[in-house]
């Protein structure tokens, strides 16, 4: 399917579609699968998401931020409070399965990411939304948008597009180094952050990547531990950096914005149709943007 989406701006109230602008960029987006050719849907029974709400007018579109690997819904809680302020709406941010104070699971698919929000969406009357998701948060509210088209009001996927993005992420050896970090009982929290921090930058060197990692320390009585299931999603991260195969489309307004030096977003060319996402988009490309 071919079509152009608009760039929104925000203005009080309300996401208003700013002037038109846009020149058309067809490309067509390949929808990789790890496995599986369209067979029917397995079941993900849902888990009970930690999530935070900011009240809103209830007759607008919520808006919902969906976070990336490593991340938590607290990574959106300066934007979601402006945002909430600057146009009236209600605003949820969520923490995705495995991540945060959401339950652990064994299942780590997007499948089960995008069933888990398919719950709790219409609990909270929140549907239809406009759905934001940075990373892997990204390829679950496309997934989403997919599946389930009438929930999501517009899309907007932030460093990210439905590709296979295992050759350019260190998530794996980020993982490693995270699950060898050992950490004596009973220390003060600001020592046992200084000591994780000295043991993870033997493997990663930018310290602002171990800085949000280490958003991810908890201390549970005395004892400091990761907060995400690191178990599950080593053994799954590949399938977290491919896309399921889908021959579905979503039709609706879809806004991808991403970094100036990005390696996660590829617009690769047209070709064959099957197990693709065809369109025309609205790309934004900004220089400096830090995700």
């Amino acid at each position: 399917m071919l079509r152009c989406t608009r760039s929104w701006r925000v203005s009080h109230g309300a996401l208003r579609p700013a002037p038109h602008r846009c020149s058309r960029v067809s490309v067509a987006l390949r929808c990789r699968s790890s496995g599986g050719s369209g067979d029917a849907e397995p079941r993900h029974p849902p888990l009970p998401l930690s999530y935070r709400l900011l009240e809103g007018e209830a007759t607008l579109p919520a808006i919902v931020f969906l976070h990336g690997l490593f991340g938590s819904k607290n990574n959106f809680t300066s934007i979601a409070k402006a945002l909430a302020q600057q146009t009236g709406r209600r605003v949820l941010t969520v923490d995705a399965r495995n991540h945060g104070d959401s339950p652990h699971s064994p299942d780590a698919s997007y499948e089960a990411m995008s069933q888990d929000l398919q719950n709790l969406l219409p609990q909270l009357g929140l549907v239809p939304c406009v759905l934001v998701g940075h990373s892997m948060g990204g390829k679950t509210a496309m997934l989403l948008a997919l599946q389930k088209p009438e929930v999501v009001d517009r899309l907007i996927a932030v460093d990210i597009s439905p590709v296979v993005t295992t050759s350019v992420s260190n998530f794996a050896s980020y993982m490693a180094a995270m699950k060898a970090v050992d950490i004596p009982e009973k220390v003060p929290r600001s020592r046992a952050r200084k000591l994780a921090d000295e043991q993870l930058s033997s493997v990663i060197q930018d310290p602002a990547v171990r800085q949000f990692l280490l958003t991810n320390l908890v201390e549970v009585d005395g004892r400091f531990s990761w907060r995400v299931n690191l178990d599950t999603l080593a053994q799954h991260v590949d399938k977290i950096m491919a896309f399921p195969r889908r021959m579905e489309s979503y039709s609706g307004p879809t806004l991808f914005l991403l970094g100036g030096n990005s390696a996660f977003v590829h617009l690769p060319r047209a070709s064959a149709p099957d197990g693709r996402l065809r369109r025309a988009l609205r790309v934004r490309r900004w220089p400096d943007l830090q995700l």
